[in-house]
């Protein structure tokens, strides 16, 4: 399970005297307990599934690369190569990214199955892609590409 991995890399970080995985590994676990914490007050008192996991390290990589963006037009490359640091921990945990050419097969598959023919689907054809590749896909992109697909 997901959060195990986490609990054992952290203990391993303190060991290796690795303050940034030690760091970003915390912000992580803190993360997910606001989102353990949240889950309780629905009714779900295991706490939240490895998909949500998954979902909250893909929303905490893109945050990351939005600060690498303003780092970078602010002259701060310091931090930019900080968060980028921060981006190889938190990938660390997530599955094999789904690349480009795999992106236009899933979202052309995908569009057939539900067989979405306008702008008006993109939202279905959105959903399922979440639903079946969470932490999979950079979902930026296929966006991207479900807009050309179904223009």
């Amino acid at each position: 399970m997901l959060r195990n991995d986490l609990s054992d890399a952290l203990k391993d970080a303190l060991r290796g005297k690795d303050q940034r995985s030690v760091a970003t590994i915390r912000l992580i676990l803190a993360a997910l307990k606001d989102r353990d914490i949240c889950a309780r007050g629905r009714g779900n008192s295991d706490g939240v599934e490895d998909a949500e996991i998954l979902d909250m390290l893909q929303s905490m990589v893109k945050q990351r690369r939005d600060s690498i963006a303003m780092y970078e037009q602010g002259g701060r490359c310091e931090l930019a190569e900080r968060e980028q640091e921060e981006i190889e921990i938190i990938t660390r945990f997530m599955p094999e990214q789904l690349g480009d050419d795999e992106i236009r097969g899933v979202v052309t598959e995908t569009i057939a199955e539900l067989e979405a023919s306008s702008l008006k689907d993109m939202g279905r054809v959105m959903a399922s892609l979440k639903e079946r590749f969470t932490g999979r896909m950079d979902f930026g992109r296929a966006s991207s590409v479900v807009k050309e697909n179904l223009a």
